[in-house]
């Protein structure tokens, strides 16, 4: 919640949501129950909005919790939403709700991240591919874009690395549209900023999958992969990386908490990785008996 924000008022920054969801005052009073000629006194601040009318105005536009408090502050109300660190003893149960979900979830990676990315914990089948990375990258607090997407971190050995860091920064951009954090904003400028490094070729093994080499698979102009690259996997983008000379194919997934009545839980992402082929299953089970 930074001092700018606040002296936009709750007018200007409801009336910027909305613009932003592209949806008109119309039909932001017909979602709320309310009229057009409110919205607009609300918006040009003729009229000062309830607590209540807020946060019925954030939910339709599906304005990010942290920044229903900020849109409260704004009007000159207290914050609804609640901040509380994850290590605070209230939070004990979800704390080891995710744990069993990460050992559960092994020997496949799993990673639980905040609204910047960093990472929060990880399980067992995360820590294998992590091999090879510098140390300095592995240094608390860790965040996930930079050690993928940085030279010394998973890229040299991501087969796909065109298209994966596309998807990466593409993904980067909608959480900085959403949460206007300018911390993102620098993190997505550092890691945009690397090259886009080679992956080195690797021989065939009876444990690889048979998806198609980097080296097989030119990169576009506009820096992504060509489409046969992941023809094999048409229901989604696989990240194809090296481990000790096999190249692994794994779907990425999201889960977030539903209704979250705390700024923390609402910023907590788990990202799981699901083997994209029967060989990748077997050779991560295999390093995890």
């Amino acid at each position: 919640m930074t001092t700018a924000a606040i002296d936009t008022g709750v007018g200007p920054m409801l009336r910027g949501w909305r613009e932003q969801r592209r949806i008109s005052q119309l039909e932001l009073a017909l979602r709320a129950d309310s009229s057009a000629r409110h919205i607009s006194f609300i918006e040009t601040g003729r009229s000062r909005p309830s607590e209540e009318m807020i946060l019925r105005l954030a939910e339709h536009l599906d304005v990010p919790v942290r920044e229903r408090n900020s849109l409260l502050l704004a009007a000159g109300y207290a914050p609804h939403y609640a901040q509380t660190r994850l290590d605070d003893p209230s939070m004990s149960a979800l704390r080891e709700g995710m744990e069993r979900l990460l050992r559960a979830y092994d020997p496949y990676p799993a990673v639980v991240v905040d609204a910047t990315y960093t990472v929060l914990a990880a399980n067992r089948g995360m820590g294998i591919l992590l091999d090879g990375v510098a140390p300095h990258l592995l240094t608390p607090p860790v965040n996930a874009m930079r050690l993928t997407l940085h030279p010394e971190g998973l890229a040299p050995r991501i087969h796909n690395l065109p298209e994966w860091r596309g998807h990466l920064l593409e993904q980067m951009e909608r959480q900085i549209a959403l949460l206007r954090n300018d911390d993102l904003r620098e993190l997505y400028e550092e890691v945009a900023a690397h090259p886009v490094c080679s992956a080195r070729p690797v021989p065939p093994s009876p444990s690889a999958p048979s998806a198609p080499s980097l080296t097989s698979t030119p990169a576009n102009a506009d820096g992504s992969g060509d489409a046969s690259a992941h023809a094999a996997f048409p229901f989604a983008l696989p990240l194809r990386i090296e481990h000790a000379g096999t190249v692994l194919s794994l779907i990425s997934t999201i889960a977030t908490f539903n209704t979250p009545m705390d700024v923390t839980v609402s910023e907590l992402a788990i990202e799981t990785f699901l083997p994209a082929d029967p060989e990748t299953a077997t050779y991560l089970q295999s390093l995890m008996p």
